[in-house]
């Protein structure tokens, strides 16, 4: 059983930093594609950053330029750094592991971002 552990979220003033690691058990380092979603109050989850097993990354248009997508292979873990946050960055951010191409998408439990003064 695969399960993905999320830690790193908090509260931070616009413009600071946060980084966010999402741990893996239950599978071996090998991915197809991992990376973040997030969800705030009242709106529909989005996609945020992605990355392949080939090392390819995906962001939405909103957070490129500041946020990074990486992963640790030997931890089996993602990582999310997200740089010059804005409150609009505030919600729920979920990770996501994908082990195969057409195998089931596991997702994790979330951590909460607030992004206040």
């Amino acid at each position: 059983q695969v399960q993905l552990v999320e830690s790193g979220g908090g509260l931070v003033q616009p413009g600071g930093s946060l980084r966010l690691s999402c741990a893996a058990s239950g599978s071996s380092s090998s991915f197809y594609s991992t990376g973040w979603s997030r969800q705030a109050p009242g709106k529909q989850r989005a996609l945020v950053a992605t990355v392949t097993s080939g090392g390819s990354t995906n962001y939405l248009d909103s957070v490129k330029g500041r946020f990074t997508i990486s992963r640790d292979n030997a931890k089996n873990t993602v990582y999310l750094q997200m740089n010059s946050l804005k409150p609009e960055d505030t919600a729920v951010y979920y990770c996501y592991l994908r082990t195969t191409q057409f195998g089931p998408t596991y997702w994790g439990q979330g951590t909460q971002v607030n992004v206040s003064s």
